[in-house]
């Protein structure tokens, strides 16, 4: 079920870790596009990247995961860079995008992972957690709330509502497309950039535009949000699944789209969850303070 595809993604130059292969896995439904790296016999860590983004965003924790001891899989999620991008939004759903990670786990020869997600790949990795429980033994979480808990701040909070107007925007067909690729993707370098410190430098960005320009357009991320509004998150609302596995969530506090107070999970649904902050940190928590999150991340993992 592997299959390798070379050590450097094409036309990626210099997008290479050292210790890791690119590789085609297919996990039942798709094919996804993996970055794998590690002893076989090593703990599995699963990172799931967010919107918009790939694989890339998890350039800082990958080597310090590696040589903690840990094996890494990577994927890019379905509809993104050069992983299979179904037509369908109803391919988007959250049951399709969990089982991908479920098929990624088997494909590699393991009954459970540790499981990471940001953003989107948070969403993911929480609804994942609660499908397959028997499948995540630690759970960690960077800048995405618990679904239950962006759901209802999504219906119910005129602030949070006022910071999502994109969630609603991309609900319109074709339009999100266009404007992301409006004067070579300006909104969407505009967007990489919001809430940071520092204005990431050009090379930081041109990966994932890159990436977008793979991917359609990033039809296959908008896919994500207009999935959600068809059942998805309104759903998870109404099935409060306990999550019985260690929790840790990680939140960069100057995230302009999703308020801190939506970082700590409800206690009846997740008991064991501790809340780490970053205070300089934006929403790309990961790349905005890359060592502070391996110094949470790996002692977390290791337990």
């Amino acid at each position: 079920m592997l299959e390798t595809v070379g050590g450097v993604a094409p036309s990626y130059d210099g997008l290479d870790i050292p210790g890791c292969t690119h590789r085609r896995i297919d996990v039942g439904e798709v094919s996804l596009h993996v970055v794998t790296g590690g002893p076989a016999s090593a703990p599995l860590v699963v990172l799931l990247h967010g919107f918009p983004e790939f694989w890339w965003s998890w350039r800082y924790q990958i080597p310090a995961l590696l040589e903690a001891g840990f094996r890494v899989a990577v994927p890019d999620l379905r509809g993104y860079n050069l992983s299979d991008k179904p037509a369908e939004v109803s391919a988007y759903s959250l049951a399709h995008l969990t089982r991908d990670v479920d098929g990624l786990i088997r494909a590699l020869g393991d009954e459970s992972a540790l499981v990471v997600g940001h953003d989107w790949g948070g969403i993911v990795a929480w609804d994942f957690t609660m499908r397959f429980p028997a499948r995540v033994r630690r759970l960690a979480i960077l800048n995405v709330p618990h679904p239950a808990v962006i759901s209802r701040a999504l219906l119910l909070s005129p602030r949070q509502i006022k910071k999502s107007w994109y969630v609603y925007f991309f609900q319109l067909p074709g339009l999100p497309e266009l404007l992301l690729r409006r004067n070579d993707y300006k909104a969407l370098r505009s967007t990489l950039g919001a809430g940071r410190l520092v204005r990431p430098a050009a090379e930081e960005i041109e990966p994932y535009v890159e990436a977008a320009r793979r991917g359609d357009g990033l039809r296959g991320g908008l896919a994500f949000y207009r999935a959600s509004f068809r059942g998805g998150l309104a759903a998870l609302r109404a099935r409060p699944t306990v999550i019985d596995a260690p929790v840790l969530v990680i939140w960069g506090e100057r995230d302009v789209a999703l308020g801190k107070e939506l970082a700590t999970p409800p206690s009846r649904i997740v008991p064991d969850a501790r809340v780490e902050f970053i205070p300089d940190a934006s929403h790309w928590v990961q790349v905005d303070a890359p060592a502070r999150v391996n110094e949470l991340l790996l002692p977390f993992l290791r337990a």
